[in-house]
């Protein structure tokens, strides 16, 4: 698990994050939000459904997911992951150039929480 809780990420800003795959991974997360029980971007590719979900959460309740059958990531591999804040929207970009767009249901204007959690581990990050 990979946790920052001052990341200070503002509307207009991008994350870059780079790393690896574990080789018997059957997914990984990336969480922006405040906290772990508030979240504006839960970005999940699922490879045992062959899928990116993508969710929000409120008060440590899920809402509505986003599916994306675009997953171009693979057990063992190494991959970067572009996250660009909008004000109504997050669009991440994928190693492949695929683009997922996600609102920002919150209308957050700062993202102070990130957590990278299951088989990712992080070999850099840049905001």
């Amino acid at each position: 698990k990979f946790e920052i809780f001052n990341l200070g990420m503002k509307t207009g800003d991008t994350l870059k994050v780079k790393g690896k795959i574990s080789d018997d991974s059957d997914g990984f997360s990336i969480n922006l939000g405040c906290r772990v029980s508030d979240l504006a971007l839960h970005f999940n590719p699922r490879f045992n459904e062959s899928v990116i979900v993508c969710n929000s959460k409120c008060s440590n309740a899920w809402q509505a997911e986003h599916r994306d059958n675009h997953l171009c990531f693979s057990r063992g591999s190494s991959t970067k992951i572009i996250i660009e804040m909008l004000a109504e929207k997050f669009q991440v970009k994928l190693s492949d150039g695929h683009t997922v767009q996600f609102p920002n249901r919150h209308c957050y204007r700062t993202i102070s929480y990130m957590s990278i959690r299951g088989g990712f581990r992080v070999t850099s990050f840049k905001l």
